[in-house]
């Protein structure tokens, strides 16, 4: 008699219980899923995580106290074998990217099919990385290696706005106008196609623009 596959543990992580319950119920509907827990922020996951020794853990972004980054690097520095897979409503490329960037193998946004959940999992479980069609497409142009190169002016505005400096304050430390700053800033948001400042602080981060200063978390 064959053994029976192990079953895909699950821990789902959301603070809102009704969006946690729904996921959970759609997951107990394959036989190869267990939920073995579901839990309302990212300090109780990493507290857990090393005791539950969940494959998944399906995460939310944005939580009160420590937010889905953050908690994303702290259960992979715990447990490196977890997987960590984003179940968000924000489908902008800042937040995908930095998802990515900081150890999560997928985004999955929560109005995709409730399927395309159960065939996220399967692919990060077999060791891929996963995206879903909204969120893969939004990401396409942010990662597009054609995109236009930034100019030494525009990287030094960039490191100037993404230490959190005004564009007043930018404009004196450059002996430049506030209009031209303010140019500046649109478009290196056009040519990064990122929407925010804070979006900007996050790719100067990932991308060794800006060695220390302050963090913009998700």
């Amino acid at each position: 008699m064959s053994k029976r596959p192990a079953l895909i543990r699950i821990a789902v992580v959301d603070d809102h219980p009704m969006v946690a319950e729904g996921i959970q119920a759609i997951l107990e509907s394959y036989d190869d899923v267990e939920v073995i827990a579901t839990l309302a922020n990212g300090n109780d996951i990493i507290d857990q995580v090393e005791t539950l020794a969940p494959d998944v853990i399906l995460l939310d972004l944005n939580m009160p106290g420590i937010g889905g980054l953050s908690t994303t690097e702290i259960i992979l520095e715990r447990r490196p074998e977890t997987r960590i897979l984003i179940l968000s409503m924000h489908d902008s490329p800042e937040y995908i990217s930095s998802a990515l960037s900081h150890g999560a193998v997928g985004y999955v946004l929560k109005d995709v099919p409730t399927d395309e959940i159960k065939r996220a999992i399967d692919a990060v479980m077999a060791g891929e990385r996963y995206l879903c069609t909204g969120a893969r497409g939004s990401l396409e142009p942010y990662q597009d290696p054609k995109r236009e190169q930034l100019t030494n002016r525009e990287q030094t505005i960039l490191l100037q706005l993404a230490q959190g400096r005004s564009n007043r304050e930018v404009a004196a430390a450059l002996d430049i106008s506030v209009r031209t700053v303010e140019t500046h800033r649109k478009n290196l948001k056009r040519k990064l196609g990122i929407s925010s400042t804070a979006g900007l602080t996050r790719y100067a981060l990932e991308h060794g623009v800006l060695q220390g200063g302050t963090r913009v978390s998700l």
